[in-house]
């Protein structure tokens, strides 16, 4: 008998034992900034899915252990798949109707889940921009007015990071407290809507800065734009946030998934016997993990493994102002046209 060479495993099967667990986990930091192996992604993933459908799963799993023991000791449900076909019929047109209603609202979610990442990707760029256009226009006349106009830049991730908490219906916290003033921070602990009020201080630094005339018309027109689009950011999250998917279709969807469970095993007792529980527990996993992945993601602001990384966002925003003020070369100091 020959042993068991590991150098003869296929190139393919050789390439996907070594790259799998790195792929997920290198995946998930990049998406969530934190390292983990495969493993504790997978646990992290299902922690939030798992916990909300295991009693439904239970308890038909125990009704399909039911329906085999009334058919192996009592006789029941004998030769009731072969009756006109009435039964097989219906599980056929409930797995129809169930299945176009699942890939509806799941496909619904994700579109929900795909608007708030393109809309954070625009802020990202937003804040990117106006905060370059800032620090480049912006005229200073005195050491004054680069502190001033740094602590304007910083404002743009506090405006990022106000837009999350508000999203999370969170209160103001000490995230902000360090890209602010502390008499702009304590104002905003007492404001309703943080992040428009940030967007108002932003406004009104550069209107200050053309009147004293260290902005042109044409200048601040655009910085004005970019922090419409800030706002108008926003809106397009909140309008995710405060338009939730009608609940009648996850109503409907679950009376469908528990009229075909309670047909399903009658379907396949007669051939599975005592397996009819765990194979109806089975695919009740299956559907329900499904329909729970629809819910978790429609509303992507949270704190749900699989909603987006906000953190993560406001921190790359962070580290790209910061830069800005701490790398950007000043007009005085150098000059490009040499």
């Amino acid at each position: 008998m020959s042993r068991f060479n590991p150098t003869k495993i296929p190139k393919f099967l050789k390439h996907f034992i070594t790259n799998a667990d790195n792929s997920l986990s290198g995946k998930y930091h990049l998406y969530k900034g934190k390292k983990l192996n495969f493993f504790q992604v997978i646990i992290r993933l299902e922690r939030s899915v798992i916990p909300t459908i295991l009693p439904w799963v239970i308890c038909i799993g125990l009704y399909g252990f039911v329906i085999s023991l009334f058919f192996d000791y009592f006789k029941l449900f004998v030769g009731l798949r072969n009756q006109s076909g009435v039964l097989t019929n219906a599980i056929f047109a409930f797995n129809i109707g169930f299945t176009l209603l699942l890939v509806f609202r799941t496909n619904t979610a994700h579109e929900r889940f795909w608007e708030g990442r393109k809309l954070w990707g625009s802020l990202v760029n937003a804040v990117r921009n106006l905060g370059q256009g800032i620090y480049v226009t912006v005229k200073e006349q005195s050491p004054k007015d680069k502190v001033k106009k740094e602590a304007t830049i910083r404002l743009l991730v506090a405006f990022a990071v106000a837009m999350k908490l508000h999203l999370r219906a969170e209160p103001v916290d000490e995230q902000l407290a360090s890209l602010m003033s502390e008499k702009q921070y304590l104002k905003l602990k007492d404001t309703h809507h943080p992040p428009l009020q940030i967007s108002l201080w932003i406004r009104d630094y550069l209107q200050y800065q053309y009147e004293r005339n260290c902005l042109d018309i044409f200048q601040l027109t655009a910085l004005h734009n970019l922090v419409n689009e800030l706002v108008d950011i926003l809106g397009g999250c909140e309008r995710i946030l405060k338009t939730p998917m009608p609940l009648v279709y996850s109503i409907v969807l679950k009376q469908l998934l528990l009229v075909f469970c309670i047909i399903l095993p009658l379907e396949i007792v007669s051939d599975l016997h005592w397996w009819t529980g765990l194979v109806t527990a089975f695919i009740s996993f299956i559907l329900l993990s499904i329909e729970e992945i629809g819910s978790e993601i429609e509303e992507p602001f949270g704190h749900d493994p699989s909603d987006l990384p906000l953190d993560v966002i406001c921190n790359t925003m962070q580290r790209n102002i910061e830069e800005l003020i701490s790398l950007a070369p000043s007009s005085n100091e150098f000059d490009w046209r040499v």
